[in-house]
């Protein structure tokens, strides 16, 4: 028997022992003398009936910045930004998005300055916080950015910080912290995420259907979740739209107008190297890049691998378009020197590594690892992984083709607010998208508040 599936056999007999990499509430199992007591199912068990139709909310507020380059509509659960880069110059537009936040949103810095500092805190995992040191990192990495992007956030970031300067929890944004806001995964913390991209044979319209899940720190008020935002970058042929926060100009979910989906998720190093950030490119700007310069996922994939060896982070990519799904498995030049990791854009006709089976051929999963032959592995000894990978490959495997509706119902199988086993829907997630190709529209669940839901509400943002 293999390591792996050694490996996924003890974890399935060990329930107590697998735990979710992020959780709310408490823990549905009672340990007692007398040993384990069942409380509940781990499996949501009222029917769940999707559609392929998502909701589509009414618009309370519409704000405009006085140029005209920026719009935000608010609704119930997220804010529709609209930023017009054919009208006015990157730096005209980052002051009119900034400028508008501050008058459509008054909670902004309330919410957003205090998550940021948790996120600095816990990058420095208890250790005394060095801000001059991390001041340097964030300023070397943003000058690294292509001008138009350096332009458009420094521009944003005077504006919204109003002449605040320097690192302080003080109910302010400054400068130095707005900057840092945008590239909070290049710069302070990795992610936890799944993915998956189902083909036209596996499909009822013979066409693709890609679905990614988001795992993001909330912050310890749940902060981030009273920001989400859909952010329609209008540039003629090169628009986005990108799946967010407010005021976030980089990429973490977005399609561009030729439907190819880039989304991050993060892997990391076993290899325990230090963080290297000078003469580096910012990995969520470059995606950015990619989704402006290419009209096919193939084209985009290729380009991000081939600048992979610059990136801060090792990490995957869910990259897709109606023809292809890949994952960009990037490995940064100092791991890739140990002879540990390596760059490869897998598609779903990849050499897996060894003991790891996936049983449909027109599908790819993409867990928090490389899953390429000889890569560097990080299913063994990780259960989450393991867990995630393993449940994805049963349910694709059981249902001969899915709709948008079966999609959803994906999301919709486990209880999120439990500590003995890994969800793929877990308490962790913060917004799920699916981008339906055969219609081009996106759907997406928010999660509101403490934790996600069990059975996730879908709404219909727009199409690509």
């Amino acid at each position: 028997m293999n390591k792996i599936y050694k490996k996924i056999i003890s974890c399935s007999l060990t329930l107590g022992m697998l735990l979710s990499i992020c959780g709310c509430g408490n823990s549905v199992s009672e340990v007692q003398s007398e040993g384990m007591k069942k409380v509940g199912s781990l499996n949501v068990e009222e029917d769940v009936t999707y559609t392929d139709d998502s909701e589509i909310e009414e618009v309370i507020e519409t704000f405009s910045s006085a140029d005209g380059l920026c719009v935000i509509e608010k609704y119930p659960t997220y804010y529709d930004v609209t930023l017009d880069y054919e009208k006015g110059e990157p730096t005209e537009v980052g002051k009119a998005y900034a400028e508008t936040i501050i008058e459509a949103v008054p909670g902004f810095v309330n919410n957003f300055e205090p998550y940021l500092h948790e996120n600095i805190r816990n990058a420095f995992n208890g250790r005394k916080i060095n801000e001059e040191a991390l001041e340097e990192r964030i300023e070397t990495m943003v000058d690294s950015l292509p001008k138009e992007y350096k332009d458009e956030v420094t521009s944003f970031a005077k504006t919204i910080s109003q002449g605040e300067e320097g690192y302080a929890e003080d109910g302010k944004l400054s400068y130095i912290e707005a900057l840092t806001m945008q590239i909070i995964p290049d710069a302070l913390r990795p992610t936890a995420c799944s993915a998956l991209s189902l083909g036209g044979e596996k499909t009822v319209s013979g066409k693709r259907i890609s679905i990614r899940n988001l795992e993001w720190s909330a912050g310890s008020e749940n902060q981030i979740t009273e920001l989400h935002a859909v952010t329609h970058m209008k540039k003629g042929d090169e628009s986005i739209t990108s799946i967010g926060f407010l005021g976030i100009l980089d990429i973490i979910t977005a399609v561009n107008d030729d439907g190819v989906m880039i989304a991050i998720l993060d892997v990391g190093s076993k290899e325990g190297l230090s963080f290297v950030y000078k003469g580096k490119k910012c990995y969520t700007f470059e995606i950015r890049y990619a989704l402006e310069h290419f009209e096919t996922a193939k084209e985009a994939g290729e380009y991000l691998v081939g600048e992979s060896g610059d990136f801060t982070w090792c990490n995957n990519l869910l990259c897709t378009d109606e023809k292809d799904a890949f994952c960009c498995e990037n490995a940064t030049k100092e791991v890739a020197a140990t002879g540990k990791a390596k760059s490869v854009l897998r598609t779903k006709d990849s050499e897996l590594m060894e003991g790891l089976e996936w049983d449909t051929p027109d599908a790819l999963c993409i867990v928090n690892t490389f899953a390429t032959k000889d890569n560097q592995d990080r299913f063994t000894g990780e259960e989450f992984n393991i867990t995630r990978f393993v449940k994805y490959n049963q349910w694709v495997s059981e249902k001969d083709k899915f709709s948008v509706a079966d999609a959803k119902g994906l999301m919709a199988k486990e209880v999120v607010d439990e500590y003995i086993v890994s969800n793929v829907h877990n308490s962790g997630n913060v917004h799920t998208v699916i981008v339906d190709y055969a219609t081009g529209k996106i759907h997406v669940s928010f999660t509101k508040g403490d934790c996600a839901e069990d059975i996730p509400r879908f709404l219909e943002v727009g199409s690509y």
